[in-house]
């Protein structure tokens, strides 16, 4: 066909592809006049800038080439560049650098020609219809949607929502769940990003949120931001647990989200392919949360570690299963909702490590204080758990112990601030041994302990310890999947902090001049001084 020949059949495709893939008209005859513009260079040269335009409103189709406007001993290349003398015999305005513009007749396309212009046009409408899809949905992440499997490919399910398609990857899939085209599925939009081919909408039936957003549709409470969903963790087919908390204290939440002899739940329990679904109530108290969450298990103690995040919990032992869960379940997915890591012990086991953490203790203070059985068992039972909280204790508390009398007390502490003495000497003499300097002292926080501990890993002066790393000093945690590896720190067992060991690092670095002063000590005094001025200023309001 000849490209000028039918200008209604031009607006009319243009029409039908707007229409078909839901974007702009515009845009399709965009992609036309470069398919069109494309298919003129394969016939005129692949170096001739050529540009096709079509009318919008009647269809007719222009055809030009463009060169541009060069001095005469510069012209080299005839197919993009025209000489001055030429290009003023068609505008006698022309200057150098100007474009002129040069119209083509029509032409006949050849079969490769077309072949060419159609792969452009097709190619720039999957394009658009791609940014339109991105556009549309880019801002429903993080809702449910429904559509129609297309197609199963690989165990990944294709959704048509009707304007747009999306993906469900098999590992986003349900445990056992099977899927056929024409099937009707409901998923949780999670991402959705722009992809050079394929899918960009990923959906996924077991994020926790998917979860989240069915108790939403189900019960009116959530959706009315009466009843808060604050934490869910699954094990998606299997079990899942959803901590809930209630803005008006006289709904109670749990019996919200579970409904009427259990419908609410038991709808979201279908779309979830039986999913059991433990409902808790949520609290801000850590230790009562933790609590809620091993139910059904029933909870004897818990030991919080805040700095650490980690809860201690003993249990009946007969419950110990029941708290454990199948395979680590229960633990597993409590451990999820609540961000703490959970040690579970029973009863017996809690009670045997008492009797040893005693026994040992009981066995330091009779060593290190040169006392009988009877005297280390009174000073353990009393909760003393080391020879420096003896050595540096009130006296007063030392007498108020059954049996002791001020001088037994003293004496006491006076054998504990001996031990500790000789214990800093050999410590101080290990530390010469080593070659650490004495400069090191001087780093706030750093005892004789920690030099030992800085030699032996070769951090003999203030330049070793400011090349440091707080990782080298404090150690770190690697998480691969469930499992997590502590890796040591050189001040492994010094019971301090990432902060402290990093305050350290910094203070040997400004010692040698690295950096300037911490602007936190700085912000100290400002602060100290602001105080003042308060309070001279107190009286006076």
């Amino acid at each position: 066909m000849t490209v000028s020949a039918n200008r209604l059949e031009l607006l009319q495709i243009a029409d039908a592809v707007s229409r078909e893939k839901a974007i702009d008209r515009a845009i399709v005859i965009e992609a036309m006049e470069d398919a069109i513009a494309k298919a003129a260079r394969s016939r005129y040269g692949a170096e001739t800038d050529i540009h096709a335009e079509i009318d919008p409103r009647t269809g007719e189709l222009r055809l030009s080439r463009h060169l541009l406007v060069v001095d005469d001993a510069d012209l080299d290349s005839p197919a993009t560049q025209i000489s001055l003398i030429e290009a003023r015999r068609h505008n006698p305005a022309a200057q150098i650098g100007d474009s002129i513009s040069d119209t083509l007749p029509p032409f006949d396309f050849g079969r490769i020609a077309a072949q060419s212009a159609k792969q452009v046009i097709v190619q720039k409408v999957r394009e658009a219809e791609r940014d339109r899809q991105y556009e549309e949905y880019k801002d429903r992440i993080g809702e449910i949607i429904n559509g129609v499997v297309k197609r199963v490919e690989y165990g990944n399910v294709i959704v048509d929502m009707g304007r747009a398609e999306a993906i469900v990857r098999r590992d986003e899939l349900i445990p056992r769940e099977t899927f056929r085209p024409g099937d009707r599925i409901r998923a949780y939009v999670y991402d959705v990003r722009r992809e050079t081919r394929g899918p960009q909408i990923f959906l996924s039936r077991t994020h926790p949120q998917f979860m989240a957003k069915l108790f939403a549709q189900e019960v009116p409470e959530i959706y009315d931001n009466v009843v808060e969903i604050k934490a869910v963790a699954r094990d998606p087919g299997s079990r899942a647990k959803i901590a809930v908390i209630s803005r008006d204290s006289s709904i109670d939440p749990v019996g919200a989200c579970v409904g009427m002899r259990g419908s609410r739940v038991q709808a979201v329990v279908q779309e979830l392919q039986g999913e059991k679904v433990d409902i808790i109530p949520w609290s801000q108290d850590s230790a009562t949360f933790i609590v809620n969450a091993l139910q059904p298990a029933e909870v004897m103690k818990v030991v919080l570690d805040e700095d650490s995040e980690r809860i201690e919990v003993v249990v009946p032992d007969e419950q110990l299963s029941l708290a454990i869960g199948r395979r680590g379940q229960n633990v597993r997915l409590a451990s999820q909702l609540t961000g703490w890591d959970i040690d579970i012990l029973t009863e017996h086991e809690e009670s045997e490590r008492r009797q040893k953490e005693f026994a040992e203790r009981t066995a330091t203070f009779m060593n290190t204080l040169d006392v009988d059985e009877v005297v280390g068992q009174l000073l353990a039972s009393e909760g003393f758990r080391s020879v420096e909280e003896i050595a540096f204790v009130e006296l007063g508390e030392l007498t108020a112990i059954q049996g002791f009398d001020e001088e037994t007390a003293a004496e006491i502490q006076s054998r504990a601030q001996d031990y500790l003495a000789r214990v800093e000497a050999e410590q101080d003499e290990r530390r010469k041994e080593l070659g650490v300097e004495d400069e090191l002292r001087n780093i706030d926080g750093v005892t004789t302990a920690m030099l030992v501990a800085f030699g032996e890993n070769d951090i003999r002066t203030i330049e070793d310890l400011a090349g440091c790393a707080t990782d080298e000093l404090a150690g770190w945690s690697e998480r691969k999947g469930q499992e997590v590896t502590r890796h040591k720190g050189i001040l492994d067992g010094f019971e301090i902090s990432r902060q402290d060991a990093e305050n350290m690092i910094m203070a040997a670095r400004v010692a040698v001049g690295w950096i300037d002063a911490l602007p936190e000590t700085g912000g100290e005094e400002e602060e100290e001084t602001e105080h003042e001025d308060a309070g001279h200023e107190a009286p006076q309001a």
